[in-house]
């Protein structure tokens, strides 16, 4: 029996594909804001466009899917941000002015009737009365 190992190898690599731009997002965001949503755009038209042209089957794979991950890291981009806006992830003191900043009444929970605020805590009238107190 004969192994063929491009689909496990395909696999391993799309896991540290998308591993890689986990982080890649979360600190391109915090350095540079959604400002260079355009080069991934660039970049993620380009190697798709040379994985169509790469005969082997591995490297179109992997190619295909760098340029996908670049494609979509530009909606995650702007999400990051929104997560930082909700205070999920730390914000660049730098850069605090691109944000948009939560009051206390704000929510930030996108279930109706549920109110959070920028801590993402629950806010409940025992809460509510507690603080008053």
């Amino acid at each position: 029996m004969e192994l063929h190992f491009t689909g496990v190898l395909i696999a391993v690599c799309t896991f540290l594909i998308i591993g890689l731009f986990h982080p890649l997002v979360i600190k391109t965001e915090y350095y540079t804001g959604t400002r260079l949503w355009w080069v991934f755009l660039v970049l993620g038209l380009a190697v798709v466009g040379v994985a169509f042209m790469v005969e082997n089957v591995f490297w179109s794979s992997v190619l295909g899917v760098l340029g996908a991950s670049l494609l979509w890291s530009i909606g995650e981009l702007f999400s990051q941000k929104k997560r930082v806006e909700k205070g999920w992830f730390p914000m660049n003191p730098r850069r605090k002015d691109e944000y948009e900043v939560l009051g206390e009444e704000d929510s930030i929970c996108p279930i109706p009737g549920v109110k959070r605020n920028k801590y993402n805590q629950t806010i409940t009238h025992s809460s509510a009365d507690n603080s008053k107190a």
